[in-house]
């Protein structure tokens, strides 16, 4: 099924797409509740998991007629849909804040997990089967174990790690780093978030927590989603100013695969003393900020609902979906 893309639109409206303008299957699922996620089995690439509402249904993309299953476990609108590599477990995220994770040998429930406010994103991790990351409009990133009720680790993105970041001014208060969006690198270990003050966060996962290794401005409005590619650590950015970007973070991220204790202390120790306050540092995050730029700029002129990568008649493509009843395809570079 390689090539093969599905979209979702309002009122039900589920199309599959092989490359070419003309669809090659549509269906309108019931209800008519607007579809707000759609995701592919990694195992079983006939498989099509979509949201819709509250319900979440099973499709074979081969015979695309009534669901195959259907599931309703969340109380609210889901927002957000992920499968684990191995296939046994799903995870809904809703406006409830809840994240259901579905047992999908049993056909139950197997935890229920929580945000404070609307959970805007779930991803399983690469290689970490029972282990998952959220984010929502708490302004929390978690990072959870399927073996646990509770989040083994917690970030604010309010709370400043720099004199710098802190919202003395109103501007952070103006503009609250709602989070909207994740994505974590093929390594398990990376992962991104995008949010409304216009930032894009990396983060490491080290054992049972996580520490921001980098932050940059990627747009000037909030940023809505993020996609790592296939590739080592380029990253894919859409938002609200109706850009979409590419940023290479290799050189940030990926030298410090091998041996992350030693290089945090080493960047501790390039610090000047001037940019240390009570044990923190000062100016060093506003450095960071400014070597990172993006490796490609695409001006797609609306809002970015979602962005997804394909592999499309050989070559890859990003598609970019919006406000309109349009998906748009554009050329990537190859790496």
């Amino acid at each position: 099924m390689e090539g093969l893309v599905a979209s979702g639109a309002e009122r039900g409206e589920l199309t599959l797409w092989d490359g070419g303008d003309v669809p090659t299957g549509q269906l309108q699922l019931p209800k008519a509740d607007d579809v707000t996620s759609v995701v592919f089995s990694p195992r079983h690439p006939t498989r099509l998991y979509t949201s819709h509402g509250e319900t979440i249904s099973l499709l074979d993309v081969r015979s695309l007629k009534e669901p195959v299953e259907r599931f309703h476990v969340n109380e609210e609108e889901i927002n957000c849909l992920s499968v684990n590599e191995t296939d046994n477990f799903l995870a809904a995220a809703d406006d409830s804040g809840a994240i259901k994770v579905l047992d999908l040998e049993n056909k139950k429930v197997s935890r229920s997990l929580r945000h404070s406010n609307i959970c805007s994103s779930v991803v399983f991790r690469p290689q970490r089967p029972q282990s998952l990351v959220s984010c929502g409009l708490d302004m929390q990133v978690m990072l959870w174990n399927l073996q646990k009720a509770r989040p083994l680790w917690t970030t604010n993105l309010q709370e400043c790690e720099t004199e710098e970041d802190c919202p003395q001014s109103a501007g952070q208060f103006f503009n609250p780093p709602l989070a909207h969006s994740l994505s974590v690198a093929s390594c398990g270990n990376i992962f991104g978030c995008g949010a409304q003050d216009g930032k894009v966060r990396i983060f490491r996962v080290t054992g049972v927590k996580f520490e921001r290794e980098l932050e940059f401005q990627g747009h000037s409005l909030g940023v809505s989603q993020v996609l790592f590619m296939p590739e080592a650590y380029w990253l894919l950015t859409g938002g609200n100013d109706g850009k979409v970007l590419l940023w290479d973070v290799n050189g940030d991220v990926g030298k410090q695969q091998k041996s992350p204790a030693k290089s945090l202390q080493r960047r501790k120790a390039q610090a000047p003393a001037s940019t240390r306050k009570d044990g923190k540092r000062n100016k060093v995050a506003s450095h960071e900020h400014a070597r990172v730029l993006p490796k490609l700029t695409i001006e797609h002129g609306e809002k970015v609902n979602w962005i997804s990568c394909a592999e499309i008649k050989g070559s890859k493509r990003v598609l970019v979906a919006d406000q309109s009843s349009s998906v748009s395809v554009y050329p990537l570079p190859e790496p």
